[in-house]
């Protein structure tokens, strides 16, 4: 879960003149369904306090605690988040998709770990998409996710090129398109960047929602520092989005590679402003990130009233959340 950094003045200059106000609350009876449509919807403090009003054990447990690690996860606190999917696995260990999240948050927190740290979280990580697999051999977001760790890791933690073109064989007779994609970061990985533009061109053309392969091509050309490419993808992706409203992560996603490579900005404002006022809101792009983001590009393009409103519903929906300073990456 890479994500475009902000820098912290901004935000801090911002809401130090703005007041604080917490988000509604609609919802007078806790429940799973209300606090899973808040993640979804972006409130992440809304999330949490709906959370922390429902019992900690019992049948609902291990789904309450699996939405407070992947509510942390959109905050960026990973020990706080792999704590929350720990007790989610030990109260449904055989559910797959609670052992996939504990492994993200395994993953990122080894990322911002110590060397030794690290090393340990990075096997854990892996331990844990391996069972998400294990548990269910069809799930193809484990899939993805195992075969990116296999490509991505050294070998003493258990990566290896063999494992991860494995699972992308698997992945062929699952979803064909995140096959391709993992085959295109596989290549990558081998600096055979000819053989990643092809499979990452491949996702494209077998994608059901081709918006969000054509991001992850702009994406590809970013980190090429091909810019006439990459914006020819981003175009791509804006025209498949528009055309197809259940693909709107895909006004997220793009949007994040203009921010990253500091190009088209006023174009990248008005897909997150898409991506907000569409119906497909998802835990995958923050709605808080997409407003700070938007604050960062609207300053840019000298728009600071409108910058700070921006940071105030941020502020609004995820008062935790704490921006990093950007990193230009």
């Amino acid at each position: 879960m890479k994500k475009h950094r902000i820098g912290a003045a901004l935000a801090a200059a911002a809401l130090l003149a703005a007041p604080v106000f917490a988000a509604p609350d609609s919802a007078s009876v806790p429940t799973i369904a209300g606090a899973s449509a808040a993640l979804q919807a972006g409130e992440a403090d809304r999330a949490l306090s709906l959370l922390a009003e429902l019992p900690q054990d019992g049948p609902d447990g291990a789904q309450a605690q699996n939405l407070v690690c992947r509510v942390r996860f959109t905050l960026e606190q990973w020990s706080a988040a792999a704590r929350a999917c720990a007790i989610a696995v030990r109260l449904e260990p055989q559910n797959s998709d609670y052992r996939l999240w504990f492994g993200r948050a395994l993953g990122e927190e080894a990322g911002v770990a110590s060397f030794f740290s690290a090393y340990s979280l990075g096997k854990r990580s892996r331990e844990e998409f391996e069972a998400a697999v294990q548990l269910d051999p069809r799930n193809a977001a484990a899939l993805s996710d195992l075969g990116e760790f296999y490509a991505d890791a050294p070998g003493i933690v258990g990566g290896g090129t063999d494992k991860a073109e494995a699972v992308a064989a698997q992945l062929d007779r699952i979803d064909p398109a995140r096959a391709a994609v993992l085959r295109g970061r596989i290549a990558s990985d081998q600096k055979d960047y000819a053989a990643a533009e092809r499979d990452f061109k491949a996702a494209v053309a077998v994608s059901r929602h081709p918006a969000l392969q054509w991001s992850t091509l702009g994406s590809f050309y970013r980190h090429r520092q091909q810019w006439q490419q990459m914006e020819w993808a981003i175009h791509n992706c804006v025209a498949a989005a528009t055309r197809d409203r259940a693909a709107g992560l895909a006004f997220f996603n793009g949007a994040s590679v203009l921010v990253q490579a500091h190009r088209e900005p006023a174009l990248a404002a008005k897909m997150l402003e898409e991506y907000l006022a569409g119906p497909s809101l998802t835990e995958e792009g923050p709605a808080f990130v997409a407003h700070i983001w938007l604050a960062h590009l609207k300053m840019q393009l000298g728009d600071p009233a409108g910058a700070r409103q921006d940071l105030i519903a941020a502020h609004a929906l995820a008062g935790e959340y704490k921006p990093k300073e950007d990193s230009g990456a």
